[in-house]
């Protein structure tokens, strides 16, 4: 039987109608992961293809969002984003308060030159090594993070010195981050532990000097790099939906190699977005500084494992957590 001309013409907004909710079906299938991140210049580098569309997925959609450390450390234990980027050591104080974590990558590790984690003093200050700094005012963004204990690992190792916060060589003050360069500038502190853009910055003026590398003698002490961050989940939720978390990983990691490979044309456009940023700033956090690598190496295991164990030796923990059963079977192996 011939279909009539009207029926076809009919038919074609139905035919429409049903494309259009294929169409809307196939977008809502895909399931969302929220991510929380440090609000860095330097990650958003990191994120860079993942924000512009240039590594894609038709399975899920990453919604990335920048807190800075309380916020993040506020929302870990409310589970608000399925993802969180966190300190090494959150993992083993969160399992004190009845909190398990699971690592999916690590997400801040030691650059290979290593440049990260200086002492700073002021060019023309009478110390010139850490014995002069005895007694004096070493300026920190927080005494609690995993990146200050490696810092304090690394000078009672390599140079014989007391990093006790109570009765030690040192007077450690805690500033906030943005404040750390002035605060050395005007003597408010006499060394400070400069986060990574104002060593950059404080390299290329050349108005300040490192009295110790403490990245490089963690290298040369205990032959890894140190991890001051990872990203981590529930249990709860990654059972729930492993294959999102699977291509949450595969994403970041592909975001990560992106960045390296176009480091000068990432760099560019986050520095276009951030006014005190240079572009050449990102190209030299991941390759002196920091690195996000998107994966978990043999040795972010060792390195874990150290900076659990040397705390516990200080006295920070009681109990040194098993880096296996921490980490997620299925994360991106190095």
């Amino acid at each position: 039987m011939k279909t009539s001309g009207f029926l076809k013409l009919a038919s074609l907004p139905i035919a429409l109608a049903v494309a259009g909710l294929v169409s809307i079906t196939q977008a809502s299938a895909k399931e969302k992961i929220t991510y929380a991140y440090l609000a860095d210049p330097a990650l958003e580098g990191v994120l860079y293809a993942i924000k512009n569309g240039i590594v894609k997925s038709d399975k899920i959609e990453i919604e990335a969002s920048a807190l800075q450390i309380p916020a993040l450390i506020s929302s870990t234990p409310a589970k608000k984003y399925d993802v969180i980027m966190n300190a090494v050591m959150a993992i083993p104080f969160a399992k004190r308060r009845g909190l398990d974590l699971v690592v999916l990558s690590s997400a801040l590790r030691s650059a290979k030159g290593r440049l990260g984690a200086g002492i700073w003093v002021k060019k023309d200050s009478p110390y010139k090594t850490l014995a002069d700094l005895k007694g004096k005012k070493i300026g920190s963004y927080s005494l609690r993070a995993t990146g200050t204990t490696w810092i304090r690992i690394a000078l009672a190792k390599k140079y014989d010195v007391n990093v006790s916060y109570k009765g030690g060589d040192f007077s450690w003050v805690q500033i906030p981050a943005p404040a750390l360069l002035s605060a050395l500038e005007t003597g408010r502190v006499d060394a400070a532990t400069l986060i990574h853009a104002q060593a950059y910055s404080a390299r290329k003026t050349g108005n300040y000097r490192v009295l110790a590398w403490t990245n490089k003698d963690i290298k040369e002490m205990f032959g890894v790099d140190s991890l001051s961050a990872v990203n981590v989940t529930y249990p709860d939720k990654l059972n729930t939906r492993p294959d999102a978390f699977r291509e949450f990983n595969r994403m970041m990691h592909e975001s990560v190699k992106y960045a390296v490979a176009n480091a000068d044309k990432v760099g560019a456009a986050i520095a276009k977005n951030t006014a005190k940023i240079e572009p050449g700033y990102f190209k030299a956090w991941i390759n002196d500084y920091s690195y996000f690598p998107g994966a978990v190496s043999a040795e972010d295991k060792k390195a874990m494992t150290l900076v659990w164990s040397q705390s516990k030796d200080m006295g920070i923990l009681k109990k040194v957590p098993d880096v296996e059963k921490a980490i997620w079977r299925d994360a991106i192996k190095e």
